[in-house]
């Protein structure tokens, strides 16, 4: 049974399609897509694919014989993802990153792009990467930074935390980023039979067109939403709508943009 964090479903997909992904997800979709790609696999898997970042940024760098399986453990967000890439290399499938429906040394790559962060049992989860890669193969994946070296993530988290001073929503600070210290991250890997473990941080630029796209991206496409509701039943767009006049008052009305950081983080089958 998924968490609650874990939740991704009903107009969330979409929100977070159209507007999350080109702000913050797109740019370490391609960061990751290219280090996988310079492995030249040939069998990929994608655990946690969201709508499907990784797996477009991915697929335009995999040569035509590749093959690319991509896996979320909610079934909305794949469909969102299957309607956006049309490509007979991708084979989408339904999976949980904990019990991973194949077979043992089946994959030369597994990628995970800010999915870790979900995985309840995070051993357990790189586990079963390193059960399904082939030996020798790579666990590639990324997870934030702290929340603090996200700019747009943290105005909007303080903006809640304002607005629900008695009860702010800890989402971001508890899921999203809440998975950055590296000592624990390589603790956790290598207790999985991992090897080769090793870590970089990226930093990238987020992009938003106006402080009411980031608005609705955060407040209405992530499950800052549930969170949001569960405090002010009815009262999702009046909520947005404070979180807008925060941004803008910070960054203005118009075309933004703010610092991100990541961790990506590789390790060998051996």
């Amino acid at each position: 049974m998924p968490g609650r964090d874990s939740v991704f479903a009903g107009a969330i997909p979409d929100i977070y399609e159209r507007l999350l992904v080109p702000i913050i997800f797109a740019p370490f979709a391609i960061d990751l897509a290219m280090r996988a790609a310079a492995l030249e696999p040939y069998r990929v898997l994608e655990v946690a694919a969201g709508t499907g970042a990784a797996t477009r940024a991915l697929a335009e760098r995999l040569p035509a014989q590749a093959r690319l399986t991509a896996t979320d453990l909610n079934p909305a967000m794949l469909e969102t993802a299957a309607r956006c890439i049309h490509d007979p290399r991708i084979a989408w499938q339904p999976a949980d990153a904990l019990a991973l429906p194949f077979a043992d040394g089946r994959f030369d790559v597994v990628i995970c792009q800010f999915g870790a962060m979900f995985f309840p049992d995070k051993v357990r989860g790189f586990g079963e990467a390193r059960r399904v890669l082939v030996p020798g193969g790579m666990l590639l994946f990324n997870v934030w930074d702290r929340l603090a070296t996200s700019v747009f993530t943290q105005v909007v988290s303080d903006a809640l935390a304002a607005l629900f001073p008695d009860d702010p929503p800890g989402f971001m600070a508890r899921t999203p980023h809440g998975y950055a210290s590296l000592d624990q991250i390589r603790e956790d890997v290598e207790a999985a039979g991992l090897a080769d473990f090793a870590a970089v941080v990226v930093s990238r630029t987020a992009r938003a067109t106006s402080a009411g796209d980031l608005a609705i991206a955060f407040c209405q496409g992530t499950p800052l939403r549930g969170e949001i509701e569960a405090r002010a039943p009815g009262r999702l767009e009046e909520v947005t709508a404070a979180v807008e006049a925060t941004l803008a008052a910070r960054f203005g009305p118009g075309p933004m943009e703010g610092d991100m950081r990541a961790i990506v983080v590789s390790a060998v089958r051996r």
